[in-house]
């Protein structure tokens, strides 16, 4: 239930099959709820509702979010948003959160978040100009992809790589555990 390519890369590696069928819902934040609360919601009903047009699959859907001293940082709206999102984490520590849910044919939903922080290398409003011109940063959170050419705004991470692309693989897998599915390196045994 999700429209991300990166998504879709890291399930392809993992030797799956799929359907790409984004929800289309809007990611809107609630008043005073929490980032990891924020992101595990979308997470389900993104799920949910794929799942209520696809009854007869699992319907797996995420919503990562950059979180700065609290604030949640989204995809920028446009590019003066995206530098200024950029300096705001530059020589600073952030943090990732990826929530996942996937839905089973029968209704049910397993759901989960999982957090990484990434600590950017101290850079200029030239350098942050630069990067957004690619184009890169206008469809991530927090404005990076830590697997494309934002990689050279990272100095260190801390925790699991793959929940800053997006998709925690460690969380993926007890999900389809909870639901009753186990991965065996390219293809989904049922328990």
């Amino acid at each position: 239930a999700s429209g991300s390519p990166r998504r879709a890369q890291l399930l392809t590696r993992l030797g799956l099959t799929f359907e790409t069928l984004p929800s289309g819902l809007p990611e809107v934040h609630r008043p005073g709820e929490t980032p990891s609360a924020h992101a595990e919601r979308l997470a389900r009903e993104k799920s949910m509702d794929v799942s209520a047009r696809r009854t007869d699959a699992l319907v797996l859907a995420g919503d990562t979010v950059v979180v700065r001293d609290g604030a949640v940082l989204g995809k920028p709206d446009h590019e003066k948003e995206a530098v200024r999102m950029l300096l705001s984490l530059a020589g600073r520590t952030h943090t990732v959160i990826s929530g996942l849910a996937l839905t089973t044919p029968k209704g049910e939903v397993s759901s989960g978040i999982l957090a990484t922080h990434v600590t950017f290398r101290p850079f200029g409003e030239l350098l942050a100009r630069r990067y957004v011109a690619t184009g890169e940063p206008m469809d991530k959170a927090g404005a990076y992809g830590i697997q494309g050419l934002g990689s050279a705004l990272v100095e260190r991470i801390q925790g699991d790589y793959h929940t800053v692309v997006g998709l925690p693989i460690p969380l993926l897998l007890d999900l389809l555990e909870e639901a009753g599915w186990r991965y065996e390196f390219g293809a989904l045994v049922p328990l």
